[in-house]
C-alpha cells in the first residue's frame, strides 16, 4: 500500500474539500486519463487496486503514472471504547480528489485498450470519473 515516508506531524484534522482541482487537472505524461467529477476521499487500498486493474488489462504493455498520493492519515479508535483518552492511532492513508482531478494517465497503448484499462480502474475507485484524451492525439493508421 501507498502511504508517506515521513510525515511532519503523524495525526491530521479532517479538514473540508470545497472547489475544483486547483492542480493536476490536465494530461501531462499521457495520451489518455480518467479525471475525478466528485469530491472524494481515494484510499491506498483503492489506488492499488486501480493501479492492478489498468497494468493486468494492459498486460503490461504502455506506460502508466498515478497522478494521485495517499498522504493524509486517517485515525480510528477500536470498537467500544469509551469518550475521551485522545485520538485513535492512524488505520489508513487516504489521497484527496476534487472534481477535474486527473487520476490515472496511460500511453502506449490504442485508444480503445487504454478506454477499457480505464474503465476496469475507475469501478475499482469510489467517484464517479470521465474518460479524457489529449488535445493533439492522433490515431496511428496501421498497415496490414
Amino acid at each position: 500500500m501507498l502511504q508517506p515516508k515521513k510525515t511532519k506531524y503523524r495525526k491530521q484534522q479532517k479538514g473540508r474539500m470545497k472547489g475544483n482541482a486547483k492542480c493536476g487537472y490536465t494530461l501531462d505524461f499521457g495520451s489518455f486519463g480518467i479525471k475525478s467529477l466528485e469530491t472524494s476521499f481515494i484510499t491506498s487500498r483503492q489506488i492499488e487496486a486501480a493501479r492492478i486493474a489498468v497494468t493486468r488489462y494492459m498486460k503490461r504493455e504502455g506506460q502508466t503514472w498515478m497522478r494521485i498520493f495517499p498522504d493524509k492519515p486517517i485515525t480510528k479508535k477500536p470498537a467500544e471504547v469509551r469518550m475521551g483518552k485522545g485520538k485513535g492511532g492512524i488505520e489508513y492513508y487516504v489521497a484527496r480528489v476534487t472534481p477535474g482531478r486527473i487520476i490515472i494517465e496511460v500511453d502506449g497503448v490504442r485508444m480503445n485498450e487504454a478506454k477499457e484499462a480505464l474503465r476496469l480502474a475507475a469501478q475499482k475507485l469510489p467517484v464517479i470519473t470521465k474518460f479524457v484524451v489529449r488535445r493533439d492525439y492522433v490515431e496511428e493508421k496501421i498497415k496490414i
